[in-house]
């Protein structure tokens, strides 16, 4: 590693991974803590900074939503002391033991929960991310590299500069939590190609930039992914039900990934169901993207074979009628993300049929697609939602920002 500004970051944080390692988890607890305190006693600070992120963000151009995912108030920052005080609360994954065992020669077999080491975590426009990332990454051990985008950066470095002090204070190096130094694709390369020096990456964005982390890293990823989300409403649905989750999954946050994206409503029930939902998600300020069926109705954009694959982020929402539950399944792993696909039905042999069917990493019946979520799930504040099948996949918690070592103890065991 060159001696660049990030290689000498990188190398703080491998050096403050290792004392963190160590760390009791009452160190750890009392620093989680301890940011969470500092957040809400400088609030001030980090409003001003990121009222300056928005600013620019609006005279730029930036569209709504993507200002949205940026913007703070006091109670997001509440939210993010909420989150550091819950992950405090939550078990200490490292040194819990998965399995073990007494082998036939005595041999005393263990394996436990370690921390990966250094976590980089690359990511857009969302500051909250800054502190839910340090928070689990901390009380898992792990020392983390944040690389968020240039649109927040002042948001960061004051969120960041507040969790150092707060860590050093209780007895913790200030370095287990730094931003990667730069706002060029050149830093965020050289946090790619940072292999012995970071343990893994997480990218929290859009597809592209998700793409760019798996196809150009160096360094093992783990995977999150974009949510292309359905709502399955099926021939045998309470129908106010699926009004009631329809519209929460859509409209009660739509710049997040859990938000759907996409309605499919059964031929059995679309005469009835299908101007229920359109006057509903219109009177929302849902823009619908149709077929025919949908599109029969005034105000419905006729939808393209792309509407299907998008993920709006925005009141916008792709809809279509299908013939069968079989039918909805196979529009599901077509075009879904493998993110959160959800089914309304009373029908357990049909919610069966879905949740083995669909592959994705958050399959529900009955319940908004929304859920999906670390902190819904009880985990805790989170670290991302992993669509791969390696390691960890949903949202990811303590857990899932831990590796595993084996411990073999013996006697004087030779072989």
């Amino acid at each position: 590693m060159s001696e660049s500004a990030f290689g000498a970051v990188a190398v703080r944080a491998r050096t403050a991974a290792t004392e963190l390692a160590l760390a009791t988890r009452a160190t750890k607890d009392t620093a989680l803590l301890a940011m969470a305190d500092a957040l809400e006693s400088e609030a001030d600070e980090v409003l001003s900074a990121n009222a300056a992120d928005v600013r620019a963000a609006e005279e730029r151009g930036t569209p709504a939503h993507l200002v949205d995912r940026l913007r703070l108030d006091t109670s997001r920052i509440d939210g993010m002391a909420h989150g550091l005080r819950d992950v405090a609360g939550l078990p200490d994954p490292v040194g819990e033991v998965v399995r073990g065992s007494t082998l036939a020669n005595g041999l005393q077999l263990r394996q436990v929960r370690v921390p990966f080491g250094v976590v980089g975590i690359i990511y857009e426009a969302r500051p909250n991310v800054t502190a839910d990332a340090a928070g689990i990454c901390l009380k898992s051990g792990n020392a983390v590299l944040l690389r968020g985008s240039s649109s927040a950066r002042r948001s960061n470095e004051a969120i960041v500069a507040i969790l150092r002090s707060a860590a050093a204070a209780a007895g913790l190096p200030e370095d287990v939590v730094q931003l990667v130094p730069g706002d060029s694709h050149d830093s965020v390369k050289e946090l790619m190609r940072a292999r012995g020096l970071v343990d893994v990456l997480i990218p929290r964005g859009g597809a592209g930039l998700i793409r760019s982390v798996v196809e150009e890293s160096t360094v093992p990823v783990i995977e999150t992914g974009v949510g292309n989300c359905h709502v399955y409403v099926d021939s045998a649905a309470d129908l106010d039900m699926a009004e009631r989750i329809v519209l929460n999954a859509k409209t009660q946050r739509t710049s997040v990934c859990n938000a759907a994206e996409s309605l499919l409503v059964h031929q059995d029930v679309a005469e009835e169901f299908v101007p229920r939902i359109v006057r509903a998600l219109q009177a929302a300020g849902v823009r619908v993207h149709g077929d025919e069926c949908f599109a029969a109705h005034d105000g419905v954009e006729p939808a393209t074979e792309e509407d299907w694959a998008t993920e709006y982020l925005a009141l916008e929402m792709s809809a279509a009628v299908v013939p069968t539950l079989d039918a909805a399944i196979e529009h599901i792993r077509r075009y879904s993300s493998a993110h959160s696909d959800a089914i309304v039905t009373d029908s357990q042999p049909h919610a069966q049929r879905f949740v083995a069917a669909v592959d994705s990493a958050a399959v529900l019946v009955n319940a908004s697609t929304r859920f999906t979520d670390g902190g819904e799930f009880g985990f805790g504040a989170e670290i991302g939602i992993s669509t791969q099948k390696l390691h960890a996949r949903g949202p990811m918690g303590l857990p899932e920002m831990t590796s595993t070592k084996y411990v073999v103890t013996g006697d004087g065991h030779i072989r």
